[in-house]
């Protein structure tokens, strides 16, 4: 497996719900083990997303800033 994005979801500019609707409906696109990452600009991001991957079971690999933007990787496990 690897943490290599298989898809990247553009979430700037979004504010909550938003990206965590648009991730959750991404990642049911995607095949078991793949990875997505989110691109995100509203700071809430990071608590959503580690409720929304605990909440699902889907990994949290990891989250980063860039400047702005806040890169988060996830893998869907189920």
């Amino acid at each position: 497996m690897t943490d290599q994005p298989s898809q990247t979801l553009d979430c700037t500019g979004l504010q909550c719900p938003l990206p965590v609707i648009k991730t959750s409906q991404a990642m049911k696109s995607l095949e078991i083990g793949s990875v997505l990452e989110l691109l995100a600009t509203d700071p809430g991001v990071e608590p959503d997303m580690n409720a929304w991957s605990a909440r699902t079971g889907n990994e949290l690999l990891g989250i980063t800033k860039d400047g702005d933007v806040f890169h988060v990787l996830l893998r869907r496990t189920r």
